[in-house]
């Protein structure tokens, strides 16, 4: 396997993101890179290893972007909803003997 590189801005999303949610393992599954990796760099980050990256020009959510973002995924997931239960109720219009499987 080839080994990748990774660049020291998306080094620093992930050590966030591990800080923040306080579970590096979870982190390194969701980018897929191992979690020694992911601790490695927690280290790096902690003991100032990173260099002159200015870490404030690395964009982070905040909480009115992450609640902006959930509120659209909630309205996402009610249309979504919406629309099963449509095709469900013209599915047992049409095809009264296939909704038995769908249950």
């Amino acid at each position: 396997m080839k080994r990748q590189r990774h660049s020291v801005e998306f080094k620093i999303q992930v050590v966030k993101e591990a800080l923040e949610a306080g579970n590096k393992a979870a982190v390194a599954r969701r980018y897929d890179i191992h979690p020694n990796l992911v601790h490695r760099w927690t280290k790096e980050y902690q003991d100032g290893k990173f260099g002159d990256v200015d870490i404030t020009a690395i964009p982070t959510l905040d909480a009115k972007a992450l609640s902006q973002e959930n509120e659209q995924l909630k309205k996402l997931l009610g249309e979504k909803d919406l629309e099963i239960a449509i095709l469900r109720d013209l599915l047992k219009k049409k095809n009264p003997h296939l909704l038995k499987k769908l249950k």
